[in-house]
């Protein structure tokens, strides 16, 4: 049991699992949102203005996004799956790793829609630097801030 908690295993199990879901419902309409537009784009007139780094660069965030996609709504799938086999330990824990690479996989998605997007519309320096910046933000609020605090809770 966790302490300052009057719970069994069991219980515990599930109130992970809740709040694993509650946090999946709210990164997917980003993703879906971000999915359905990167779906579009080479169907718009100016994508034939795109040079091959663009387009490189939007193969890669169409990939990450898709990844991502799938990554955040596996824990779903599986829960739906193994909902009555007693297997919720399983199912809590890989769910965990399979969200926490899908945040990743996204991180990536949205940092390089940032940077085809800046990239097509303004001039490499700028793109680059706001690339940056974005992608340090992502990578510092969604992983390197926790991390830290993990670190300093041990």
């Amino acid at each position: 049991m966790d302490e300052g908690r009057n719970e069994t295993d069991k219980e515990r199990l599930d109130r992970n699992l809740n709040e694993l879901l509650g946090e999946l419902r709210v990164a997917l309409p980003g993703v879906q949102v971000l999915f359905a537009f990167l779906l579009a784009v080479p169907f718009n007139q100016r994508f034939d203005q795109t040079t091959p780094f663009e387009k490189g660069v939007y193969f890669v965030t169409l990939s990450t996004t898709a990844l991502a996609a799938a990554l955040l709504i596996a824990p779903s799938a599986m829960h739906r799956i193994e909902f009555r086999a007693d297997d919720k330990h399983f199912v809590v824990f890989t769910a965990n790793r399979l969200a926490i690479a899908g945040f990743a996989a996204l991180g990536v998605a949205m940092t390089t829609a940032v940077l085809l997007v800046t990239h097509f519309i303004y001039n490499n320096a700028l793109a680059i630097v706001t690339t940056a910046i974005v992608g340090s933000l992502f990578f510092l609020l969604w992983y390197g801030f926790p991390l830290a605090r993990l670190r300093r809770l041990k």
